[in-house]
């Protein structure tokens, strides 16, 4: 580690702290002070908003941070005046008064960060007055949002592209979470980066357990779920509006403290609702996509997806939100192909033909994750470009209880002598259930019209429905016998390596076909404690644990503010593992800096103290 590095690690502790940097926030950070423009892919709980902070702290000047939501703004600020740091933000939830206080408190240089929307950032006249403020950087987070290959495209973004013509000199930096190469490229070109230094690091999130669980009464299902999980919070993502708000209901009927949230609700409603979950008064916030990019709750146990995603990119982002504190936590998808032939007919419904083809391809992939056998991190990662070398990840169901497999020799060899003689009857390739029908014997328009009921392969897979020859399909394709060509409406060509197996006879061994029984008790016949899964868990004193977490509830509500905005998960957890008493070992507590140390350190050392005098203490092997 050089001495620039070392210099800033004092600043580090003192001000948020930590004794470490995460991966690659130290380059980030050395290369931004510097004055160089940065592109930084980090995953989300990965330390983004550390790189743009860290540096506000070290130079003289103003660090504007360009944020696309009111709520994200306010918690970050909070978080950071909790840590002594000067920040603001200015947006619409602010009256007159307030404004002007803030606004002269800029013009007087006693803030070192800035919090601004970007349509608010781009009117003339507050460009006019950030030039007087002395601004030394620009940091634009959630920055996929300025691309139209991104899955959250925001217009309003795209005049940040015209920041590079007022500020020709403020190095930019921007950040995101998730975005995919030609997502990347695109950022760079819109904001005019120049000579970026680009970070892109793992999108592996070792913390998270992935499970997909059919769908089979789907509220029952969630239900279970979080009952075995009584302690913990968590986030309901749905496809509609109406069912955010019927599930929340349920839940509620059902004693579980829950709420909607989706761009429906008025404004008011919306901010309650979030701020609730953030505070801990509601365990349960129940979803559209419209919550949660940005949400800075470190706390959010699992994330269930009751309907499926409409693409990888929105998955990834929308689990990422649980465990931002390192800590196990879970992800769970009620998958069923229901929901992917609903999405299909919105589809059809997009009049630009290239958007159809792109949405139908985010699709496809979405559903091949679900219906996986594989392990679900290696297919998720490698979406993204990336790849996970271990064999068994640990911490998805394919891992922790892979499916069951069978000879699937005779149901490969019809299905590749399908393909192949359809393609010989036609001239043509066809899709996987044009397939379906021929095997089954169907007597459907499609298969009459291409006379494919006189095909040698016609009705000789009545044994499995058209629905099980379908997965057989799907099956097929990731074990690589055949590929689904998308710029060709997803037809079916047999891969050399299937027409090897079709001419050799060889046998092939396929994965059982997704059934529930295995899952529901994944889903949670115990109660539910976040050490038992997934990696990185932090053994600790569970009573003392729930002590100081009543204890920092308490001084959160004094002050009017979230509770992992006083000390995070992870910071209770190892105060219940050392029983710090003294300042010094107190300050040794991972996110205690110098203010939360003459803040707090005393009502939590007396409590530990307390406890001490009525329980011995615990040990734990490292």
């Amino acid at each position: 580690m050089n001495s620039e590095t070392t210099s800033l690690l004092p600043l580090l502790k003192q001000s948020f702290g930590f004794d470490s940097f995460r991966p690659l926030q130290e380059e980030i950070i050395r290369d931004a002070l510097a004055g160089r423009d940065v592109f930084a892919l980090l995953p989300t709980g990965g330390g983004k908003s550390l790189c743009f902070q860290l540096p506000a702290l070290v130079r003289a000047g103003l660090t504007v941070v360009v944020s696309p939501l009111i709520s994200l703004m306010k918690d970050q600020v909070d978080a950071l005046q909790a840590s002594g740091i000067a920040a603001t933000f200015l947006n619409s939830t602010l009256n007159a008064s307030e404004g002007a206080k803030r606004t002269q408190g800029l013009r007087n240089g006693e803030y070192d960060l800035l919090y601004v929307a970007p349509e608010r950032l781009m009117l003339s006249g507050f460009l006019a007055n950030l030039k007087a403020w002395e601004v030394n950087q620009i940091a634009i987070d959630e920055a996929h949002c300025i691309s139209e290959w991104g899955h959250d495209f925001r217009p309003e973004y795209r005049q940040l592209a015209q920041l590079r013509e007022h500020f020709p000199q403020t190095p930019m930096m921007a950040l995101t979470a998730t975005a995919t190469t030609r997502v990347r490229s695109d950022i760079l070109k819109q904001l005019r980066l120049r000579e970026p230094k680009c970070y892109v690091a793992s999108f592996n999130r070792p913390n998270l357990t992935y499970r997909v669980l059919p769908k089979n009464g789907a509220y029952k299902q969630l239900l279970k779920f979080v009952n075995a999980r009584p302690d913990e919070s968590g986030i309901v993502y749905c496809q509609s509006r109406n069912s955010t708000e019927n599930v929340a209901a349920r839940l509620k009927a059902d004693g579980i403290v829950a709420e909607p949230y989706h761009a429906g609700l008025d404004a008011r409603t919306r901010a309650t609702n979030q701020e609730l979950f953030l505070r801990d008064e509601v365990r349960v916030i129940c979803a559209t996509i419209a919550f949660g990019m940005g949400i800075n709750k470190p706390n959010v146990r699992f994330v269930v997806h009751y309907d499926l995603p409409k693409n990888i990119e929105g998955f990834y982002q929308e689990t990422g939100r649980a465990g931002r504190d390192g800590l196990p936590s879970e992800c769970l998808l009620l998958f069923s192909a229901g929901d992917a032939v609903k999405y299909s007919r919105f589809i059809d419904e997009i009049s630009n033909e290239q958007e159809r083809k792109i949405a139908r391809q985010q699709l496809r992939h979405m559903v091949e994750l679900a219906e996986s056998a594989e392990c679900r991190r290696v297919a998720l990662l490698r979406y993204f470009g990336e790849q996970f070398s271990e064999a068994n990840c640990r911490a998805c169901d394919n891992c922790l209880t892979p499916r069951e497999t069978y000879d699937g020799t005779v149901e490969a060899q019809k299905f590749l002598s399908c393909v192949y003689r359809l393609r010989e009857k036609s001239g043509i390739d066809f899709g996987v259930n044009q397939v379906a029908e021929v095997l089954t014997g169907a007597q459907s328009e499609k298969v009459l019209k291409w006379d494919h009921h006189q095909v040698s392969t016609y009705g000789i897979g009545k044994e499995h429905s058209r629905g099980e020859w379908i997965l057989i399909g799907r099956e097929l394709v990731r074990l690589g016998y055949v590929r689904q060509l998308p710029e060709k409406f997803n037809v079916l060509q047999v891969t050399d390596g299937g027409r090897r197996a079709l001419k050799e006879r060889e046998p092939v061994v396929m994965a059982k076909p997704f059934t529930p029984p295995k899952v529901e008790k994944l889903a949670g016949e115990k109660k539910y404690r976040s050490r038992d899964y997934g990696v990185g868990g932090i053994d600790c004193d569970e009573t003392l644990f729930d002590r100081l977490r009543r204890l920092r509830k308490k001084i959160a509500d004094e002050r009017g503010l979230p509770a992992y905005i006083i000390f995070s998960d992870v910071s209770l957890r190892q105060m219940a593992r050392y029983y710090p008493t003294t300042d010094a070992e107190f300050g040794r507590i991972n996110g205690v800096g110098e203010r939360k140390l003459a803040d707090f350190g005393k009502l939590f050392m007396d409590s530990i103290a307390s406890y001490l005098n009525k329980h011995p203490r615990k040990s734990f092997s490292s």
